[in-house]
Order: C-alpha cells, then sequence, then structure tokens
C-alpha cells in the first residue's frame, strides 16, 4: 500500500517542525515502512527545504488559485539520517514563504489565520493536481493533518477537476481540535470565493458552528473525510463533549455535534500516538548538575549569537545559571518542564488560590531546597510571567526558548517531569519522560490519563473545574514530594515503572492500517 501523508510540518527535516505534528510525520511514516508499507510526505518548502543538502528538483505544475494560474515546483528533500526509507517532497511557492523563509506559521494579530488559510489552501490545490494526475503516483491512501490540509477534501468533494481523487480513501488526523482555521466565506481576500471563485459547494457541512459567514475548515475536515483519527481514546471521548471555557474544560470546542455522528458512524477512532526506543535498551547515564548548567550556558550563548539586544528573560535566566554554578549544596529534587508556553499547557499554574498567589508560587515553595527547571516558549504573556516567576524565586531557572540537547539533558537530569495541561490530545513529552525513567506529574485529561497511571509510573490529579484542578495540583506536588523524601523504595518502583513504560508506534501503525487504512488484520 503507498500511504501518502499530507502535513504543514514534517520533523524529519531541519527546522520544519514546530509541535507535536512535526513528530509524527517523522516517526508514523518510518514505522509504517518497517510494517512493510509504503509512504511518502508532502509538505509545504516554505522556501526553505528545497535549499537543503541533496534535495532535488522534479517537475512543476500549473493550478488555477484565486483567478490566476500559479505555478509550483515539486522537490524531493533527503533527511540527514536518509528517512528510513519514507520518500520527502516539499511543493514550493513564493506564497508558503509569505511571513519569512522558513516560517511554517504566521502570527496575524488583526485577521487570525488569514495568511495561514491562503497558503495553505494554495498548498491543498497543489496536492489535488500532484495526485490526480499522478505526478505522485500509484497513491492508495492520504492521509491528511490538520486543519492546514482540509481543503484538499473540500476540492475532492466538489470540484469536478479533482473527481478522481473520489476513488482514493482520504484520512483526516486532528492533533488539536481548539485550532479550528475559521475565515469568511466571502468578501475578504483569505476567504473560498477569493481562492476557488468558480467553485459551487454545499456550505451545510463545512460552515463554523458559531458564525454562519464563515467556513470552519476543522469541520471541514471531520465532516468530508472517510475516516477521522484523534491522537488518543481519552481525547477521543472527551470531544464528544461540550467545552466550558469559563470552568477550564476544553472539550468538544463547538463541534461536538459532528463528532458524535462520526462517533456513531464507526469513523471516529482514537489511537495513541507512538514513541520511538531504543531498541537495544541502553540506559542513559545521568548528567551532573555541572553538566546541566554548562548545557544551559551554551545554550544561552548560542540565542544570544550576535545580538546586541536579548531579552530580559535570558539575561536573567543567565543570572540564575550564574548564581546556581556557585551554589556547593545541590538540590535535594529537580522538577523539569520542557513544552511549548501556551495556555493549555500552563494555565493551571497561573490560577490564582485563596491566597491570593499563584499555583506556581505555591509549587515552587514546596519544593523548597528543590528546584524547577522549565524549557519552553511561545505565548508572549505566558513568557513573561515565566520570566517574573523567575525573579521571585531564587530555585526556578525558565530557559525561554527551545534546544532539543538541553531538553533530552533535562529529561535525563531531573528526578521528575511536571505537564499540567488543561487539555491534551495526546502529548509527547510525558512520553520522552517515561522513557528516561522519570515519574511524571499530570492532569489526567486525553493523552496523559492514557499513558500516566496514578501511583504506578506517576501522579495525576482532576477536578470538576481549574479552582478545584488547581487546588489539587498543588496538592499533588506535596504528595510527589513526600513519597521521594520519605518512602524512597516506592519512588524507585515508581521510576522502574516509569523507564518499563512503552507505547511503541508497532501497535499505534497497526491500528492505523486496520481503522483507518481498511487493511484486514487477517
Amino acid at each position: 500500500m503507498h500511504i501518502l501523508m499530507v502535513a504543514a510540518e514534517n520533523g524529519a527535516l531541519p527546522a520544519a517542525k514546530v509541535g507535536g505534528i512535526g513528530d509524527v510525520i517523522r516517526d508514523a511514516p518510518r514505522a509504517l515502512v518497517q510494517a512493510g508499507q509504503q509512504v511518502t510526505v508532502l509538505t509545504p518548502g516554505y522556501q526553505s527545504l528545497s535549499q537543503l543538502p541533496g534535495s532535488q528538483f522534479l517537475l512543476t505544475i500549473t493550478v488555477r488559485f484565486a483567478s490566476a494560474l500559479e505555478t509550483l515546483a515539486l522537490y524531493q528533500v533527503t533527511p540527514a539520517d536518509n528517512g528510513g526509507g519514507v520518500r520527502h517532497l516539499a511543493l514550493e511557492h513564493p506564497l508558503f514563504a509569505a511571513c519569512g523563509v522558513g516560517a511554517i506559521y504566521c502570527h496575524d494579530l488583526h485577521e487570525p489565520f488569514a495568511t495561514d488559510a491562503a497558503k495553505f489552501a494554495l498548498f491543498s490545490t497543489a496536492v489535488c493536481h500532484v495526485v490526480a494526475t499522478q505526478a505522485i503516483p500509484q497513491v492508495d491512501v492520504v492521509h491528511l493533518h490538520d486543519w492546514h490540509t482540509a481543503l484538499v477534501l473540500l476540492l475532492r468533494k466538489f470540484d469536478e477537476s479533482y473527481r478522481a481523487l473520489q476513488a482514493i480513501p482520504m484520512v483526516y488526523t486532528i492533533h488539536n481540535l481548539s485550532l479550528q482555521g475559521v475565515r469568511p466565506f466571502d468578501d475578504n481576500w483569505s476567504s473560498p470565493s477569493q481562492w476557488f471563485p468558480r467553485l459551487r459547494y454545499d456550505r451545510s457541512r463545512v460552515v463554523d458552528p458559531r458564525h454562519p459567514d464563515c467556513i470552519n475548515l476543522m469541520r471541514t475536515g471531520i465532516n468530508l473525510a472517510d475516516q477521522v483519527h484523534v491522537v488518543s481514546p481519552r481525547y477521543a471521548a472527551e470531544i464528544l463533549l461540550p467545552s466550558h471555557p469559563e470552568s477550564g474544560l476544553i472539550r468538544g470546542e463547538g463541534l461536538e455535534a459532528d463528532l458524535i455522528e462520526l462517533h456513531e458512524q464507526g469513523r471516529l477512532h482514537g489511537i495513541l500516538n507512538g514513541c520511538e526506543y531504543d531498541s537495544e535498551g541502553k540506559t542513559v547515564r545521568k548528567p551532573t548538575r555541572k553538566q546541566v548548567l554548562r548545557q544551559a550556558q551554551r545554550t544561552l550563548l548560542d540565542w544570544v549569537g550576535v545580538r546586541t539586544r536579548i531579552p530580559a528573560a535570558w539575561f536573567h535566566a543567565g543570572q540564575r545559571v550564574e548564581a546556581w554554578a556557585q551554589m556547593k549544596v545541590a538540590p535535594n529534587f529537580v522538577l523539569a518542564s520542557v513544552g511549548r508556553l501556551t495556555l493549555q499547557k500552563v494555565r493551571l499554574l497561573q490560577i490564582k488560590l485563596g491566597s491570593g498567589r499563584y499555583v506556581l508560587d505555591h509549587v515552587l515553595e514546596q519544593l523548597h531546597e528543590g528546584c524547577l527547571l522549565m524549557l519552553g516558549s511561545g505565548d508572549a504573556a505566558c513568557e513573561q510571567f515565566m520570566t517574573e516567576a523567575m525573579l521571585r524565586h531564587p530555585n526556578f531557572l525558565f530557559m525561554c526558548g527551545y534546544d532539543e540537547k538541553l531538553g533530552t539533558t533535562l529529561y535525563n537530569y531531573c528526578d521528575a517531569f511536571l505537564m499540567p495541561s488543561s487539555f491534551e490530545p495526546c502529548g509527547i513529552s510525558q512520553l520522552l519522560a517515561l522513557r528516561a525513567g522519570k515519574p511524571v506529574l499530570v492532569h489526567a485529561v486525553g493523552g496523559l490519563a492514557d499513558t500516566v497511571e496514578q501511583g504506578f509510573n506517576g501522579f495525576s490529579f482532576t477536578g470538576k473545574d481549574e479552582q478545584e484542578q488547581a487546588i489539587n495540583l498543588v496538592n499533588s506536588v506535596a504528595e510527589m514530594l513526600q513519597v521521594h523524601h520519605g518512602r524512597l523504595p516506592q519512588w524507585r518502583q515508581l521510576c522502574r515503572n516509569a523507564a518499563a513504560t512503552r507505547f511503541g508506534w508497532d501497535q499505534t501503525v497497526t491500528d492505523y492500517l486496520h481503522q483507518l487504512y481498511g487493511v484486514s488484520s487477517t
């Protein structure tokens, strides 16, 4: 079977990943190849992937888009590790670099998703063309990822030029239901009437439930795909319920009626993402405190580069690293957190309790002679919150950015890992921490509930609303510290269980083949 994976990100290629979707597009195709399938991955090139060493120009195509003929180039790109038998392709066009060469996403302040929606609309048109004309030959299944690719399904359903695509099964994966790609239907430079002025289609299955004058691209994917996949079983159940953001409960996000219909038809599948493990079972030696601080210093220097001005977060982090390097007594407990700084990930740390202080303040005070190491960037307000907390607490180091080597160092160095996401479709950070043998403290939602078990390989909390969740988070930290400081045999067993926990890609791709692609298990 030849599977075409279509996505906005590809973690197999340098600088082509922002979040977890990139990890999936790197790892799942390799696992499918190992299971005997042929896999091609197709992404936009962002005017950078075609410039990678070894990239090979294949052909040009011309498509009609926004009342004009647009020419795109198709390249084959080879990852540094040769890709594990996966073929990687990139489509190039100047629009794909609308916000700078190599920038995957834009951040439009006044019209959310506008620039991205336009460039991914062109990308989706080109995808339809290369599949329909067999520029990518003999595709048996097209696997689309998130709202960025949903317009492939709209064109397949309603554009006569791509009628041949109706014979090819198409699967749609939801990585984050909260990002939906909502745009006006008409009278806007970034809208379907502008991209496809001749297209006639049924708006009832693609209209945004809250804005009847807008298309919802996430809903388009959900309603027009043959099979729909979400990235954990628990998340698949949660999104059948309505969201209550005022209570911190993020679930169906207005699309629960469509998802319930899918579920009743047997076309909604919750399959947990996998994680790669060392086949030889090698254990990684825990780095020393000195090695961790040196890596943090190197990371800060790399970030600063030749800048004449640096962000306050980096300056204060540098000061903290210097101060910690002078300390003669090591912390008695190291808690780490690695990931994107968004409200989804860190909102609970910003809740104020009855004392008037933030949850993060309570956590840091409970650590006492321990410390928290956080690596991540994202929302500017979240970054500012963490920077201010670092100034209040000498046992907190906030590294505002991302560096893979430092992230790996933190996974291996910490005593435990913190991941209190308000909602989490799957999550990868907790899997990496477990792989490193670290108990994980999580909010028991989505993929976190599917992978971390209270008292077995970590600690978890719940709550009917944000206030209760916040209180239970603080209590879970207290419980974790009590076990670590006072019940050493139990703590060691938690670590052994964490290291032994496995969520490999083998089972995931088996479920892909049977549930999503319709391959018989016999």
